[in-house]
C-alpha cells in the first residue's frame, strides 16, 4: 500500500516506504507488539496457557501428523481469532465509549466468533480423545 499523493506518513506508517528485509523487520516489530498486547487481555493469556499445556498431549494423543496438524491447528486457531476480536473490540472502543447498535454488533459478532473457534477445538478434541480411547 503506497500512500496517496500529498499525504503525510505518520512515525508508526514508516513501513510503508520501506521494502526488503527492512519492511520485514518492522512488520515482526509490529506482530510482537500485537502479540505482547494480546497477552495483556486475560482470556488470550488463558488460551495460550491452555495451548501450552495441551500442545504436548496432541503430540500424545495424535497418531499421524495431519491428527498433529488438526490438534494443533484447532488451538491456534482459538488464539487467531481471539486477537482478530481484540483488535475489533479496540477499535470500536477507539471510536468512543458512548453506545451504538453498530459498536455492540460489532462485538457480539467477534465473540460469537470466538466462540465458535472455541466449539470447533473442543469438537476436534473430543473427536480425537474417542478415537483414541473409545473407538473400535
Amino acid at each position: 500500500m503506497q500512500p496517496q499523493p500529498g499525504w503525510k506518513l505518520s512515525p508508526l506508517q514508516k513501513h510503508i516506504k520501506q521494502t526488503g528485509l527492512k519492511r520485514l523487520i518492522l512488520a515482526f516489530g509490529y506482530s510482537s507488539q500485537g502479540l505482547k498486547a494480546g497477552w495483556l487481555e486475560p482470556a488470550f493469556r488463558q488460551e495460550a496457557l491452555a495451548a501450552i499445556v495441551l500442545l504436548p498431549l496432541a503430540f500424545w494423543l495424535g497418531d499421524t501428523w495431519l491428527e498433529l496438524a488438526v490438534l494443533v491447528g484447532a488451538m491456534v486457531a482459538v488464539m487467531v481469532v481471539e486477537l482478530l476480536n481484540t483488535a475489533i473490540e479496540a477499535a470500536i472502543d477507539r471510536v468512543g465509549p458512548e453506545w451504538h447498535d453498530l459498536s455492540k454488533k460489532a462485538k457480539d459478532l467477534g465473540s460469537a466468533a470466538v466462540l465458535m473457534s472455541l466449539a470447533y477445538c473442543g469438537l476436534v478434541w473430543l473427536a480425537a480423545l474417542w478415537h483414541k480411547f473409545l473407538a473400535v
